[in-house]
């Protein structure tokens, strides 16, 4: 009687066990409910791939490019979504601002990341230290706006309104191609991302007099090779596999992006191509510069 009360309470506590056990293993770090299989760790823990050193005796050849990303492009939506932080995922947007100002944007701590001042040049050589700035570029502030009352009436009143990241359409990325003759290879380095928001100027007067009108700004840049940690431990979604995410590193690493060229080093203060051409002429001339990349490589192994 005594063996059968023992193995009884044995049971017993190895059933708590597991009970246990399974409890935690559905619940995160913060004791809170997993809505999946498990909890993402890989991602979270990830660092970025180290770069190769480079000589600068072993680059024989290098050229300077800048490129629009364009998230509305169906290669780049995993860029532009989600537009509210869901499944532990952030847009692009999102997270530059969350490395750039921090978790909490009324706290006024700036983040680990540095932002550069668009205006003066795209060298990072101007770090914008002022966080009003940075949030005004993206369309935070006070406004006016008809309110609605319970009993029908309207008044104009003042509302604060948060940065607007639903408004950036497009991302500049500035990059280096060279040739490094250590490796015998043709390569890209991606040196900085600005952020450009685009939306309706109603105040706009265009050459007729039509009010309203499409504005682009800048509005900041972030060095990449100093924000890849941060790009590293955020997953992307991928529409093929939810298992298998990449990362916002990775999707620029390994070039998973659509994009054009606006611009090339040039001997006119870097201008761009839509300062001296402009439709059809200008897709051609971007078209130019890609494939003048492409046949350098070319000509290289050409006998």
């Amino acid at each position: 009687m005594r063996k059968q009360l023992l193995f009884l309470m044995m049971f017993f506590f190895l059933g708590m066990i597991v009970t246990n056990l399974c409890a935690q293993e559905n619940v995160n770090e913060d004791n809170l409910p997993i809505d999946g299989l498990f909890e993402r760790k890989h991602v979270k823990n990830r660092k970025p791939i180290p770069y190769p050193s480079i000589r600068e005796a072993d680059v024989l050849w290098s050229k300077k490019v800048w490129r629009i990303i364009d998230l509305r492009e169906k290669m780049n939506l995993p860029l532009y979504y989600p537009t509210t932080p869901m499944d532990g995922r952030y847009s692009l947007i999102d997270l530059l601002l969350k490395g750039v100002v921090g978790d909490d944007p009324n706290d006024g701590k700036l983040g680990p990341i540095t932002a550069y001042s668009p205006d003066a040049n795209d060298e990072f050589k101007v770090p914008m230290n002022d966080e009003s700035e940075i949030l005004r570029r993206l369309g935070a502030g006070v406004e006016t706006r008809m309110v609605t009352r319970a009993d029908g009436s309207q008044s104009e009143e003042e509302i604060v309104v948060g940065p607007k990241t639903l408004e950036v359409k497009q991302v500049m990325v500035k990059e280096i191609w060279y040739f490094d003759r250590n490796y015998s290879r043709l390569d890209v380095r991606i040196l900085g991302l600005c952020p450009i928001r685009e939306y309706v100027d109603e105040s706009f007067e265009g050459t007729e007099g039509v009010e309203g009108g499409v504005v682009k700004t800048m509005v900041f840049w972030v060095y990449f090779p100093e924000v890849r940690d941060l790009l590293a431990q955020h997953e992307v979604f991928n529409p093929r596999n939810d298992a298998q995410r990449r990362s916002f590193d990775d999707i620029f690493i390994k070039r998973y992006f659509g994009s054009y060229v606006a611009k090339e080093a040039n001997v006119y203060d870097n201008r761009g191509i839509q300062e001296y051409t402009v439709g059809k002429e200008a897709i051609l001339e971007s078209k130019r510069i890609e494939s003048e990349i492409f046949q350098w490589e070319q000509d290289l192994w050409e006998f």
